[in-house]
């Protein structure tokens, strides 16, 4: 059968990686690079060749084993055009609704800027998946450190908006499980998030991941897909404030968790 394999790894303390393999055609991917060893020991494990590197954005523990991987397999680097004086051995830039192909398998490009200027998302349409870097993470979202609220949000909507609820969502970090504490201090009412973070707590005490999650739970439970909720608004006693402003209380609040 055709489609995508998707083989997910841990990487440095809480760091997934994942290799993407076109089984019709052997054409294989890693989302970033955060750790060069454990990428060439998953390759070695599944027998996969090393073709493209996709980023997610600069950070080091997303882009910094872009060189050393490309000089030892000759793979081609992709990331976003937008920060391409900050991606390592960058070869083929792309941007917003742009297509990659890798071999038969077609991703779509989404520039989500605000955890870092240039963040971009890949969404495999006909493979249901969806690799989200820093940008949204189970039950969380990235950090704002070169954008802003409004950018931040807007990159969150438009996850929101464009993935079916059927996407499995690939984030970077294993961040769930204190993720999952936040967002029942500002969304308690909400039984759904009630109910995932018991689960999270029993995949974590038997080290299982929490990743991937969907687009229809992250919809139903992550307070910063849902500002526009009037029991997170609520909480926060912002009853009537314009998304935005919701957004950036409740990540101020994370930041300070």
């Amino acid at each position: 059968m055709n489609g995508l394999e998707i083989h997910m790894f841990s990487a440095l303390q809480d760091n997934y990686c994942y290799l993407l393999h076109d089984t019709a055609t052997g054409k294989t991917a890693v989302v970033d690079t955060p750790e060069v060893g454990a990428i060439e020991q998953a390759l070695a494990e599944t027998g996969w060749q090393l073709d493209y590197i996709l980023n997610t954005h600069h950070h080091w523990d997303h882009a910094g084993g872009n060189e050393i991987l490309k000089a030892k397999t000759g793979c081609q680097v992709v990331g976003p055009r937008a920060d391409a004086d900050r991606i390592p051995g960058l070869d083929i830039g792309v941007g917003e609704n742009d297509e990659f192909r890798l071999g038969n398998s077609v991703a779509r490009v989404y520039e989500t800027p605000g955890h870092t200027r240039g963040h971009i998302v890949y969404h495999f349409a006909d493979d249901h998946a969806a690799f989200v870097g820093d940008t949204l993470f189970a039950l969380g979202c990235g950090r704002v450190f070169e954008g802003t609220p409004t950018q931040m949000w807007d990159s969150l909507k438009k996850l929101r908006d464009r993935l079916p609820d059927d996407t499995r969502v690939y984030c970077a970090h294993e961040y769930t499980q204190s993720n999952a504490r936040f967002a029942l201090t500002v969304d308690p009412d909400n039984e759904d998030l009630r109910r995932r973070a018991e689960k999270i707590d029993e995949l974590r005490a038997a080290g299982k991941a929490t990743v991937p999650s969907t687009m229809a739970t992250e919809k139903a439970t992550n307070p910063f897909l849902r500002p526009d909720s009037s029991s997170l608004m609520a909480t926060l006693g912002m009853n009537g404030a314009d998304p935005v402003s919701v957004f950036a209380e409740t990540r101020q609040r994370k930041d300070r968790f």
